[in-house]
């Protein structure tokens, strides 16, 4: 599997105000999905789906640093491989593995130079 940019989240103070701006700007459809406040995005057409998202009130992945901007999540084959690779190459894994049922197993990391980045091995259909 190519690495991939397969997921991105938008971080809010007000959810429902941000849900609210992006349906009116980008036409973007949104579902409740889990936890209270949080929506799966829906970015395109059945013929262009381009890329899945959520919509989640903001939080520190790593403390003291708040997520601002699109956090994004990258598809791997082997997050033990990707867990690795970026610990050699002078990353930081700051939130360990995480499994959500029927999706797969996300860590984030730190690159080097600070970017907080997902990573996924999604499960196999």
């Amino acid at each position: 599997m190519p690495n991939n940019v397969k997921h991105f989240a938008v971080h809010a103070d007000d959810v429902e105000r941000a849900r609210k701006f992006y349906e009116s700007v980008m036409g973007w459809q949104f579902s409740p999905w889990g936890p209270p406040g949080f929506y799966l995005i829906k970015t395109g057409t059945d013929e262009d789906p381009g890329v899945g998202g959520a919509l989640q009130g903001r939080r520190d992945v790593v403390p003291g640093k708040t997520m601002y901007g699109f956090e994004c999540s990258i598809g791997v084959d082997s997050i033990d491989d990707t867990i690795a690779a970026v610990e050699a190459n002078g990353g930081k894994i700051v939130m360990p593995k995480f499994n959500i049922p029927t999706v797969g197993t996300l860590i984030f990391f730190e690159d080097t130079e600070g970017n907080v980045v997902g990573a996924m091995q999604y499960e196999k259909p």
